[in-house]
């Protein structure tokens, strides 16, 4: 699925599109360059998803966790992760096995750690305001 946004006005809609693409998957990938989006992309998603509390990147928690009425959403940011392991000490194969939403973001970091089954989404900077985002089912 591709999706082009021309502003944050944009950000609904797509999350909207997203989580109906996704059907049933949990697990999302992000993929961009720093500051293309991912955070503000997940904001939204958590939004759609009844997320009432403030949302933000848990870039040094490592992992956040939100309520919604669709249940617990983990959204994960492994930039300062030095390797693997870290994230296995966090318990992220738990948190994957656990049936609940789990965003993550540089996934690039983990590449053994991955599930077989997920959402792929890829954000590219098409300008100052505009965004290309590609989602795959894998």
């Amino acid at each position: 699925m591709q999706l082009h946004l021309n502003s944050l006005d944009d950000l609904t809609t797509a999350a909207k599109k997203i989580l109906d693409f996704a059907g049933t998957e949990k697990i999302f990938l992000f993929y961009g360059q720093m500051g293309a989006g991912k955070t503000t992309l997940i904001n939204a998603l958590c939004r759609e998803l009844g997320v009432t509390e403030n949302t933000s990147s848990p870039t040094f928690a490592i992992v956040n966790e939100y309520r919604s009425p669709k249940g617990n959403i983990f959204h994960f940011d492994f930039y300062r992760l030095k390797n693997q392991t870290e994230a296995l000490d966090i318990g992220f194969e738990e948190y994957l096995d656990s049936g609940k939403y789990c965003f993550i973001e540089w996934p690039e970091k983990i590449p053994d750690l991955l599930p077989e089954h997920h959402l792929r989404i890829s954000i590219t900077v098409t300008g100052e305001q505009t965004r290309a985002i590609t989602v795959d089912k894998i």
